[in-house]
C-alpha cells in the first residue's frame, strides 16, 4: 500500500512539473526573440526531446518568421531552417539552399569540414532527400567529416557525434533518441532547465502509460488462450506492443494502441497458421471463412483455426464499432476485404512453397507487402483515426503505406537472423533476387531499395500537395513504423538485437 501511494505521488509531482515545464518553454517561445538561430535551436530540441507537439502553433508561427535563415552564409543556420520548414511541410528546394556551400563541381568546400554542429545539421537534412543530388552528396561529406572529427572532440561532443552517425535524425526512431539528446543537452555549460524537465516528466508519465497498456495487452492474451491451442505459434505479446507503441504516438490514442497490438498478434499468429500448423485443405476452409464473415458458418473449422476465427472476427468489429461511434462511419466491409486479401496473399505463399516455384523478385516483394501485414494493420488505424473512403485510391495501396511495407518486407528479408520461434520458411527477396542474379550483390541492392522509398516516403509526408488529405498521427505512424525496422531487424553478430533490447529498458521497463 505504501509503495502505491508512493508511486501516486511521484506521478503527480511529475504531472506538476510537466505543467510547469509546458508553461515555462511555452512563454519563452512567445517572447519576441531577435536570434533567430537560438529559436530555431530550441524548437529543434524540443522535436529531438519528443516533446513538441505541446507547442505545434507556437512552432509553426516560429519557422514561417525564420524562413529567411535558408539564404544564411552559415552552415548551420541555412541547413536547421531548412530542415524544420520541410518538416513543416514548406517547398524549399535543398539544392538551392546549398548551392552556396559547393564549389563549381557541387562538392561540398573543404571550410566547412571543421563546423562539427554545421556537419551535424548538414547529416541530419541528408537524410530527409526527395531525390536531391545536393543532399546525397550532402550525407557523403558529412559522414566522412564527421567520422574523422571525433577523435579530436570533447568525450561529451564526440559520443554525442557518434550517435548521430549511428542513428541518423529523420530515419531512426525520436523516442529512443530522446533519452541520449536528453544527456548531451544536461552535459553543455549552457542548460534550458525548463525543457529539461518537461522531457524528463513526459518520459516518466508516458513510461507509466505504456506499462499500463501492456499488463492490458497481456491479459486479453492470456484470456484468449491461443497459444494453448496452437502450440508451434508465436508468442511475442511484448514484440508486438512494441510495434503498436512506437507507431502510434500519443496520450489520447491510448485505446488505439491497445487495439493495433491485437490486430498485430493476429498477423502473426495466422502467419504462423499458414506455415507451421494448417493443412492444404485446412487452410482453404480458413479462407472460406473469412469470405463468409459469419461465425454461425464456420463449424468445418478445426478448434484451433473456429477460437483463432472468433477473436479476429470478434476484434476487428470491434475496431469498426469503434470508428462508427466516433467518427460516424461504418469501415467493415473495408476490413473484412484487407483480411480476405491477406489470407490470399499467405496462400499464395504456400502455393510456391508446396509446388517448389519459385516467384519473379517483384512478384515475391508484391505479394510479400501484403503479407507482412502492413497494409491491413494500417487500415485499421486509418479508420480508427477518423479517416474515410473517399481519402483511399480504390482497391490500391496508398502510396505512404506501400512505401513503409516495403521497407519492412524488405529489412525483414535482409535479417542476419530468423525469428528464434519461426520454424516455417516461406522464401526471402533476397533468395529470389540471388536466384536471378547468383552474382549480384544482394544487400547492396536492398538498400538502395530501401533507400528508394525512403525518399517516395519523404515525398509523401513531406510535400503539401500529397500529404493534405492524411493526418499527422497518420503520417507519423507511416514514419514511425520505417523508423522501426532498423530496431526490430537490427541483429548484431550474435543474432541479439541490443538496441531493441536498450530501447525496450528504456521506454517500458
Amino acid at each position: 500500500m505504501a509503495d502505491t501511494c508512493s508511486s501516486g505521488s511521484h506521478r503527480q509531482q511529475q504531472q506538476q512539473l510537466r505543467w510547469e515545464g509546458l508553461e515555462s518553454v511555452k512563454a519563452m517561445l512567445h517572447q519576441n526573440h531577435k536570434n533567430k538561430r537560438e529559436v530555431l535551436t530550441t524548437i529543434d530540441n524540443l522535436k529531438r526531446l519528443c516533446v513538441d507537439h505541446y507547442f505545434q502553433d507556437e512552432i509553426d508561427n516560429a519557422v514561417d518568421s525564420c524562413l529567411d535563415l535558408v539564404h544564411s552564409d552559415d552552415l548551420l543556420e541555412a541547413t536547421l531552417s531548412l530542415r524544420l520548414a520541410r518538416e513543416a511541410r514548406y517547398d524549399i528546394s535543398a539544392d538551392e539552399v546549398l548551392r552556396k556551400f559547393t564549389d563549381h563541381n557541387g562538392d561540398f568546400k573543404l571550410d566547412h569540414c571543421e563546423d562539427i554542429r554545421g556537419l551535424l545539421s548538414l547529416h541530419d537534412i541528408s537524410h530527409l532527400n526527395m531525390g536531391e543530388s545536393s543532399l546525397y552528396k550532402a550525407k557523403e561529406f558529412s559522414r566522412k567529416n564527421l567520422t574523422s572529427a571525433i577523435r579530436h572532440l570533447n568525450p561529451n561532443l564526440a559520443r554525442h557525434v557518434r550517435h548521430s552517425l549511428d542513428h541518423p535524425y529523420h530515419v531512426s526512431l525520436m523516442q529512443y533518441k530522446a533519452r541520449y539528446h536528453l544527456s548531451y543537452l544536461q552535459s553543455l555549460p549552457t542548460r534550458n532547465t525548463a525543457m529539461e524537465e518537461l522531457a524528463v516528466a513526459e518520459f516518466y508519465l508516458n513510461k507509466l502509460q505504456h506499462q499500463k497498456e501492456m499488463r492490458e495487452v497481456e491479459r486479453w492474451w492470456m484470456d484468449l488462450g491461443l497459444t494453448r491451442e496452437i502450440r508451434t505459434a508465436r508468442d511475442q505479446v511484448l514484440k508486438w506492443y512494441m510495434w503498436a507503441m512506437t507507431v502510434v504516438q500519443g496520450f489520447s490514442l491510448s485505446r488505439y494502441r491497445i487495439e493495433i497490438t491485437k490486430i498485430i498478434s493476429f498477423v502473426y499468429i495466422v502467419d504462423d497458421i499458414f506455415d507451421l500448423v494448417g493443412t492444404q485443405e485446412e487452410l482453404s476452409l480458413f479462407s472460406e471463412a473469412i469470405k463468409r464473415w459469419d461465425l454461425a458458418a464456420v463449424g468445418s473449422l478445426p478448434s484451433y483455426m473456429l477460437s483463432c476465427y472468433k477473436a479476429l472476427y470478434t476484434v476487428t468489429n470491434e475496431i469498426a464499432d469503434v470508428a462508427k461511434k466516433e467518427h460516424g462511419m461504418n469501415p467493415i466491409s473495408q476490413l473484412r476485404n484487407a483480411w480476405e486479401t491477406l489470407f490470399d496473399g499467405f496462400l499464395l505463399e504456400r502455393k510456391w512453397l508446396s509446388s517448389n516455384q519459385v516467384p519473379s523478385p517483384e512478384d515475391y516483394l508484391r505479394n510479400g507487402i501484403i503479407t507482412s501485414g502492413v497494409p491491413l494493420i494500417f487500415l485499421h488505424l486509418f479508420f480508427m483515426l477518423g479517416h474515410d473512403l473517399t481519402e483511399l485510391d480504390g482497391d490500391n495501396i496508398p502510396r505512404v503505406i506501400y512505401c513503409s511495407a516495403t521497407i519492412v518486407r524488405l529489412r525483414d528479408d535482409m535479417g542476419s537472423a530468423k525469428d528464434e520461434m519461426q520454424e516455417g520458411f516461406d522464401g526471402s527477396y533476397k533468395e529470389m533476387y540471388l536466384r536471378e542474379n547468383p552474382h549480384g550483390d544482394a544487400e547492396e541492392h536492398m538498400l538502395e531499395m530501401i533507400a528508394d522509398e525512403w525518399e517516395e516516403l519523404n515525398r509523401e509526408c513531406f510535400s503539401r500537395a500529397r500529404s493534405s488529405c492524411l493526418s499527422p498521427s497518420f503520417l507519423l505512424a507511416s514514419l514511425n513504423l520505417a523508423r522501426m525496422t532498423s530496431i526490430i531487424y537490427g541483429y548484431d553478430n550474435e543474432q541479439r538485437l541490443p538496441v531493441l533490447e536498450d530501447y525496450i529498458g528504456m521506454l517500458l521497463l
